[in-house]
C-alpha cells in the first residue's frame, strides 16, 4: 500500500531512541552549535543539544548511508542505500525550513559518501560499489555539472570523499588501492583526477582529513596506520605510527587547530596523536569502534559516536568521556509496557534488557546476560518483576528498580524459551519453547517455582502467548500454522485455529469473544474464540510478514508493523487503515500501545525505538 497514493494520513512521530552508529561520520554538529544531526533508519534527526528536543527530516525510502552539512549551515545533505537495480537518492535539505530542497537521483544502489564545497556552491556525491561514480552537483541550480568513474578499473572501489578547505574546485577521493586529488574544470564541465603515489604501500583508505592550510591529506587505513600525502604533488610524506598500529583499522580522523589528530579506531581506541610520527598523546578506550567525531567548539568540546550506537560528549582539557545517549545496536526482539502506567517500557535485544522512560529517550536500567539472547520480555501485572525468555532455555525474573535477579527457572525449554506471559494473579508464568511445548509454572512466595503441566500439541516454536483476563485460558501462536486456546485450569486444548502461515502474534479482543492474528501470509485474521472459525481476513501488508500486533483497550483500533517497515493503525470494525507511520529503516519487530491510548511504541531489526502519537484518543 502506497500511503501517498491512497491519501492515508501520516502518524506523527514524537521521539526516537537510537542512532545508526555504523554510518561513518554520521554524527555531525550543525554550525549553529545548537543541533546534533544523525541518521536512524530512513530518517535524519535534528536534536537540540540544550534540551534534547528532536525534529525529523522524512524523505528517504531506505536506510540513510551518509550525511554532510554545508559550512554556512543552510543545507544538510544525506544519501541512502537502495535495492539492487534501483537508483539511490541523495537529498539536500533546507535546514531553516526543515524541508527537502532538492532530490538528486543518479547513483545506483547506494550513495557511499558526500561533501559540500567550502563556498557551499557544490556538492560531490560518491556512488557505492555497484555504481562506482563521482558526480559534482550545482547546489543553486540543483543540476549535475559532471561525473566520472571514481577509480581506475584496476583499483578497488572508492569509499570516501572530502572537499578541500579553501578551494571549491579541489576534492579528494580514496578507497581500496585508490587515492585521487580531483580538480573541477567548470568551463569544460569536467573533473580531472591526479593519482597520488604511495610508493610500495598497498592500503585500503577508510577515512580522510585535510590540514587547514590544504597542504596535506591524512588517510586512515584498514591496516591501522595513518598515511600523510602532499596534496599539491600527490607524493607520500610519511606514515605511522611506527610501533603500535590501531587495532581493527582507523575509522575516522579529525585535525585539531594545533595540527594534531583525533583518531577513532575500529576497536574503540580514541586518541589524540601528534602530527609528526603520529605518536599517541592522549588515549581513552570506548566500548565499540569509533565511527564519528564532531566538533562543537574547536579545542573545547566535541561529540563521538560509536558502532554500539552510543554518543559521548568530550571535554578537550581532561579528555574524559561523558555518555550522553545509548540505544540498542542490534535487532530488538520484544517490547513490554509496564501495566497500570504508561511511563515505563522495556525492550530486549541480544544480550540485554533495557528499561526506558516513555517521555525521555534515556535508558533507566540495563540488565545484561553475556553471550545469551533474550527472545521475549514482559512485566508482571503488579510491576514487581520483569520476566524474560532466553535462548539458553532459562526463564529469568529481575527487579525493575535494581535489575537484581529474583528467579531463574533452569531447563524451562529444551530448544530455548521463545515466548512467555504472566498471569494477573502473578502466581503463574506460561512459557513456550522452540520445540513447541507450552508449560505452566507456579511461583511460590518465597521465590521458588514448580512445573504444573507441559502441553504438547504444537509442532514448531511458540512465538506469542496471551492470557485471558480471568487467568483460566490462554492462547498460543506458533510457526506450525496453528493457534491453540488452552484451558490452564484443566491443562487441555479447547480450540485450535489453523491457517497456511507461520503465526507471529495473536491478541484477544478486550471483550474476549474474538482473536486477531497475523503472520507470514501478510494477513490479519479475526477468529471466533468459541468455535475457531475465521470471521474476517484483511490484507495487512503488500510485502512481508506482520510481526507485531496490538489492540487498544477500548477494542476500537489495533496497530500492526512488519517487514514492510510501516506502522499501521486500523479501525477494528471497518477493517481499514486510518493512519500510517513511515520512519523505520529496518523490519518492524514489535509494536505496543500504551494503556492510556495516547502513545504507540514500535521497534525494529536495526535497533531503533520509535514513539508515535496515537491518533485516536480513548473514548470516555
Amino acid at each position: 500500500m502506497d500511503p501517498e497514493k491512497v491519501g492515508v494520513p501520516r502518524l506523527e512521530l514524537e521521539a526516537v531512541i537510537g542512532f545508526n552508529g555504523h554510518v561513518v561520520s554520521g554524527l555531525r554538529v550543525h554550525p549553529d552549535r545548537e543541533h546534533l544531526i544523525y541518521p536512524l533508519g530512513c530518517t535524519v534527526i535534528l536534536k537540540r543539544i540544550k534540551d534534547g528536543k528532536q525534529e525529523f527530516l522524512h524523505g528517504h525510502t531506505n536506510n540513510v548511508s551518509c550525511i554532510a552539512v554545508s559550512r554556512c549551515g543552510s543545507y544538510i545533505a544525506s544519501g541512502q542505500v537502495n535495492y539492487m537495480g534501483f537508483k539511490a537518492s541523495a537529498i539536500i535539505w533546507d535546514f531553516a525550513k526543515r524541508t527537502i530542497y532538492t532530490q538528486l537521483l543518479l547513483h545506483k544502489a547506494k550513495v557511499e559518501a558526500l561533501a559540500f564545497s567550502p563556498n557551499n556552491k557544490y556538492l560531490v556525491t560518491l556512488g557505492g560499489q555497484d555504481d562506482g561514480s563521482i558526480v559534482i552537483w550545482n547546489v543553486e541550480t540543483k543540476q549535475a555539472i559532471c561525473g566520472s568513474p571514481a577509480s581506475t578499473p584496476s583499483a578497488g572501489h572508492c569509499l570516501t570523499v572530502i572537499y578541500s578547505n579553501t578551494n571549491s574546485n579541489v576534492f579528494v577521493s580514496a578507497g581500496s588501492g585508490t587515492l585521487r586529488v580531483w580538480e573541477l574544470d567548470l568551463a569544460n564541465r569536467k573533473i580531472r583526477p591526479m593519482e597520488c603515489q604511495m610508493g610500495k604501500l598497498k592500503r585500503i583508505v577508510k577515512c580522510l582529513a585535510i590540514s587547514e592550510d590544504d597542504k596535506y591529506i591524512y588517510c586512515g587505513t584498514t591496516s591501522g596506520d595513518i598515511v600523510k600525502i602532499n596534496l599539491k604533488t600527490g607524493l607520500l610524506s610519511e606514515y605511522g605510527p611506527a610501533k603500535t598500529k590501531y587495532s581493527l583499522g582507523v575509522n575516522v580522523l579529525r585535525i585539531l587547530k594545533s595540527g594534531d589528530l583525533l583518531v577513532g579506531s575500529g576497536s574503540g581506541t580514541f586518541t589524540v596523536c601528534s602530527k609528526t610520527h603520529f605518536k599517541t598523546l592522549k588515549e581513552v578506550q570506548l566500548e565499540k569502534g569509533v565511527t564519528s567525531i564532531a566538533f562543537r567548539v574547536e579545542g573545547q568540546q566535541f561529540f563521538v559516536g560509536t558502532e554500539a550506537a552510543q554518543m559521548y560528549r568530550f571535554s578537550f582539557d581532561d579528555f574524559k568521556a561523558e555518555l550522553i545517549s545509548t540505544s540498542h545496536n542490534t535487532g530488538i526482539k520484544d517490547i513490554a509496557i509496564c501495566p497500570g502506567t504508561s511511563e515505563l517500557f522495556a525492550t530486549c535485544s541480544e544480550e540485554d534488557i533495557r528499561l526506558w522512560h516513555i517521555d525521555k529517550p534515556k535508558e533507566l536500567l540495563r540488565i545484561t546476560v553475556p553471550n545469551m539472547t533474550c527472545n521475549s520480555v514482559d512485566f508482571m501485572i503488579d510491576g514487581h518483576s520483569i520476566i524474560s525468555a532466553w535462548n539458553d532455555g532459562k526463564i529469568r525474573a529481575f527487579a525493575p528498580e535494581s535489575g537484581r535477579i529474583m528467579l531463574v527457572i533452569h531447563n524451562a525449554h529444551r530448544m530455548g524459551v521463545t515466548a512467555l506471559a504472566g498471569t494477573r494473579s502473578c502466581k503463574r508464568i506460561i512459557s513456550g519453547g522452540g520445540e513447541g511445548q507450552v508449560r505452566v509454572w507456579e511461583l511460590h512466595s518465597g521465590g521458588g517455582h514448580r512445573l504444573l503441566e507441559t502441553m504438547k500439541e504444537h509442532k514448531a516454536g511458540v512465538n506469542c502467548i496471551k492470557i485471558k483476563s480471568d487467568d483460566k485460558e490462554c492462547v498460543t501462536a506458533s510457526s506450525d500454522g496453528a493457534c491453540i486456546i488452552w484451558d490452564i485450569v484443566r491443562f487441555a486444548s479447547l480450540q485450535m485455529v489453523i491457517a497456511n502461515t507461520l503465526f507471529r502474534t495473536v491478541c484477544y479482543h478486550p471483550e474476549e469473544y474474538q482473536l486477531i492474528t497475523s503472520g507470514t501470509d501478510r494477513k490479519v485474521t479475526y477468529w471466533d474464540v468459541h468455535d475457531g472459525t475465521a470471521i474476517r481476513e484483511l490484507e495487512g501488508s503488500q510485502s512481508g510478514a506482520i510481526n507485531g500486533l496490538h489492540i487498544s483497550q477500548d477494542g476500537k483500533h489495533f496497530v500492526t508493523g512488519g517487514d514492510d517497515k510501516l506502522v499501521k493503525v486500523w479501525d477494528y470494525m471497518e477493517g481499514s487503515v486510518t493512519h500510517i507511520g513511515i520512519a523505520h529503516g529496518g523490519n518492524i519487530t514489535s509494536i505496543k500501545l500504551c494503556s492510556n491510548n495516547s502513545t504507540l511504541v514500535s521497534t525494529s531489526a536495526d535497533g531503533a525505538i520509535l514513539r508515535w502519537k496515537f491518533p485516536h484518543p480513548p473514548s470516555s
